[in-house]
């Protein structure tokens, strides 16, 4: 028996424009999208709320704040990603890239460890098991200044979802950490480390970065190409870090750091994605370029709620306001994040699409999801 189900009397937020009416979706797909302002029997009366495509987030640290809750609190793996897949559910993401690193400090007392290989294998076995709500895909975040990046990498193949790898350069003095007086506030503040030892952090880490960089980021380029995944650089800062981007192959410049580096990055067609707590506060919490300013520029092109998922619609809102084009504020979240990572299926609300629908009531600049339909089946 073939299910249809209606939503009528809404905001319809369609790829270029808004239209009140109604959308139809049956075995997983949308099947009619129209104009009328009657309300068919059967149908969800949306009452006015927007109806939008389900959110698409292609980077988010989420899942560590349920992994480790509190400093030292190892919580059990897969409650966590069950937790984590809730949460996403609840605030309208119906498709995620989980963010793992991949790239350990090994020899180090305080040095990250491995831990991609199994919880992609967790997050992979949670998905079979059909126990996750949203559609999760891997994304590898890959630490250029790091150990064992090569040997990681190895352990992943063409079966895994890998959707997206970023090349990650933490070493101290550039990029992010360009101005070491915020990678000092950062390092003491999280690991009480002294002066002494954050110096002595920084001289090691500047040398293993210089002396790795050449050869860990050729591995990270070839795993993508391998994967079949999206390349994205990070924290670009200078015209010529997105020169080199765009030599490794990279479409994603995840969170540049200057209003240079977005611009150069629009100059060679990669897509520049920012952070909606940024664009929510007002500014960087790391002294960077500020969301709202690559905006007015037009030089922003995805948002992702990095660690808070429920900024994700609100982020999309505020930018429907900045630029008075709610279609385009929405797209940031939905239909460019799916074109930059290949999913042609979903994203929009037109004929055909995946039935990935999300119900908001707009508040503000604020959006209370009413429901969350991830191939038509509601899942929130």
């Amino acid at each position: 028996m073939t299910m249809t189900t209606i939503l009528a009397n809404a905001t319809l937020v369609l790829p270029e424009r808004t239209q009140h009416g109604a959308i139809h979706f049956e075995n997983g797909l949308i099947s009619r999208i129209d104009d009328s302002a009657a309300i068919p029997a059967g149908a969800i009366d949306c009452e006015g709320d927007l109806v939008i495509p389900g959110l698409i987030e292609l980077h988010t640290d989420n899942l560590e704040r349920h992994i480790q809750p509190r400093p030292g609190v190892d919580w059990p793996h897969t409650p966590a990603i069950i937790a984590h897949d809730a949460e996403l559910a609840s605030v309208g993401i119906t498709t995620v890239f989980d963010a793992l690193r991949v790239g350990s400090l090994v020899s180090r007392e305080r040095g990250a460890r491995e831990y991609a290989r199994q919880m992609a294998d967790e997050i992979l076995a949670a998905r079979k098991a059909g126990v996750l709500r949203v559609n999760h895909l891997i994304h590898l975040r890959a630490e250029v200044c790091s150990e064992t990046l090569t040997a990681e990498l190895e352990k992943f193949g063409p079966e895994d979802s890998v959707g997206i790898v970023s090349l990650m350069d933490h070493t101290p003095g550039q990029r992010q950490f360009a101005d070491l007086a915020q990678l000092r506030r950062y390092m003491r503040g999280k690991y009480g480390l002294t002066e002494e030892e954050f110096l002595a952090h920084v001289d090691i880490q500047t040398a293993l970065g210089n002396r790795v960089r050449g050869a860990h980021e050729q591995a990270a380029v070839a795993t993508a190409q391998h994967l079949g995944a999206t390349l994205a650089s990070h924290d670009d800062t200078t015209a010529d870090h997105v020169a080199e981007s765009a030599a490794h192959g990279a479409t994603i410049a995840e969170f540049p750091t200057t209003t240079v580096a977005a611009r150069t990055c629009a100059e060679h067609g990669i897509a520049v994605m920012m952070g909606a707590p940024n664009l929510i506060r007002g500014g960087s919490h790391s002294g960077n370029v500020a969301a709202r300013d690559l905006a007015n520029d037009n030089l922003l092109t995805i948002l992702s709620s990095d660690y808070v998922p429920s900024s994700l619609l609100s982020g999309a809102l505020i930018l429907g306001e900045i630029w008075g084009d709610l279609a385009r504020g929405i797209a940031t979240v939905t239909r460019t994040p799916a074109e930059a990572t290949g999913l042609a299926d979903r994203g929009r609300l037109e004929l055909g699409a995946r039935a990935d629908v999300v119900r908001v009531h707009r508040f503000g600049t604020s959006g209370a999801i009413r429901g969350t339909w991830v191939g038509g089946q509601r899942i929130a």
